[in-house]
């Protein structure tokens, strides 16, 4: 190749190349870019004997007389960009920008700075006081631990769920005044419709959790089994009436027992049955049977009451006897005439009564008449005052 093609930036000769590079570190070096002039050399000063232009972030020298110049320390930007680097771990290396060793050490912080909250925050726990923890060890079952502050192994070796065990739950089965019915026969081949409430609690949080897939679905379950089975022993009056106190306690041992058996954690509070009514297609004809049978115990209980009412009176007439015979075995004839005056009292006292009397022997005066005419007369007017 020629000469030509050595000196020019696209030639392909390592004299050529050295050019190349030679002319962008003159333009790197200067803020204003390559030395003018024909041969690469700047303009010449006021003087003509100084090149220029100048470094404008450097001090001019003034004894500087066009001889070469000393070499200079860095400049104030460079001091300022070497002790930024310097703040943030990194070399005193003479670029303006991060090298890979002080972005890597800045990563490091980072990763340690995360790590550092991770573990702060899946660590400590603050358990409320009516809620107990049950803590898992890679997915197994570790321990239960109570209301406080409580520290575990970081997540995922240790984690922990919650779980209230004082507040009592409610569970609805069927809905009163709705369209959904739940239909339970009873002794009697009657049908009823009912709808109850379960209320429970978690006994050991443990057990909740891990011995059934579902606790809340089986207790449903559990429940509708236990109402079937116990109302199967009551009539149908029985259910919707005076029964249902026993039959809400027979369903909680119901209950209570199969949990147990099924170890679920839970224990059974109560049963609270808001409607026992027959079907709604039998209603009205429900309706008019219980008429007819509340008629029918209000005769019964009336029938009773007079039953009872002359029972009393017999024995109150017994027992008058029996001190009237006690009487008459100490007296028998003096228990006699007073029987018999008391008795003729007791007739003659309300009639009106002829008395028909022998001769030469006075009538007797009809006093009775003179009562009631007395009786019948208005009462005389009290005087005025004054006369």
């Amino acid at each position: 190749m020629s000469n030509e093609n050595d000196g020019s930036i696209g030639g392909r000769t390592p004299g050529g190349l050295r050019q190349f590079f030679h002319q962008i570190s003159l333009m790197a070096n200067s803020p204003w870019g390559p030395k003018g002039g024909k041969d690469g050399k700047g303009d010449k000063g006021g003087d003509g004997e100084r090149p220029g232009p100048r470094n404008p972030w450097v001090t001019p020298d003034p004894a500087d007389t066009g001889r070469p110049r000393k070499p200079r320390g860095p400049s104030a930007l460079d001091e300022l960009l070497r002790k930024g680097r310097g703040g943030f771990g990194g070399g005193s290396g003479d670029g303006g920008g991060f090298n890979i060793g002080d972005s890597g050490k800045v990563w490091k912080w980072g990763v340690v700075a995360l790590v550092a909250i991770w573990v702060l925050f899946s660590s400590f726990h603050v358990i409320p006081p009516e809620k107990e923890g049950v803590v898992t060890r890679l997915g197994s079952y570790s321990r239960t631990v109570g209301p406080g502050v409580k520290l575990t192994f970081p997540a995922p070796l240790e984690q922990i769920r919650m779980e209230d065990v004082r507040a009592i739950r409610t569970m609805a089965i069927g809905s009163p005044n709705a369209t959904d019915e739940n239909f339970v026969l009873t002794r009697d081949q009657s049908i009823v419709d009912l709808a109850y409430e379960v209320r429970w609690s978690v006994r050991d949080p443990e057990l909740f959790i891990f011995q059934i897939k579902n606790p809340e679905d089986t207790i449903r379950e559990v429940a509708e089994s236990s109402m079937r089975a116990t109302v199967a022993n009551f009539d149908l009056v029985q259910a919707i009436g005076p029964g249902r106190v026993e039959i809400e306690r027979q369903v909680q041992q119901r209950m209570q027992a199969l949990l147990n058996e099924y170890r679920a954690g839970v224990t059974i509070q109560g049963i609270a049955i808001r409607q026992a009514d027959p079907p709604s297609q039998v209603d009205e004809a429900f309706k008019e049977v219980t008429a007819a049978r509340q008629e029918r115990e209000s005769a019964i209980n009336l029938a009773r009451a007079y039953q009872q009412q002359v029972l009393e009176r017999a024995r109150g007439d017994t027992a008058a006897f029996d001190k009237i015979y006690e009487q008459y075995k100490l007296a028998p004839g003096v228990t006699r005439s007073r029987l018999y005056y008391e008795t003729m009292e007791n007739v003659l006292s309300n009639v009106d009564k002829t008395v028909v009397e022998a001769r030469g022997v006075t009538p007797y005066l009809p006093l009775d008449q003179v009562r009631r005419r007395a009786e019948a007369a208005p009462a005389p007017e009290a005087p005025k005052g004054g006369q």
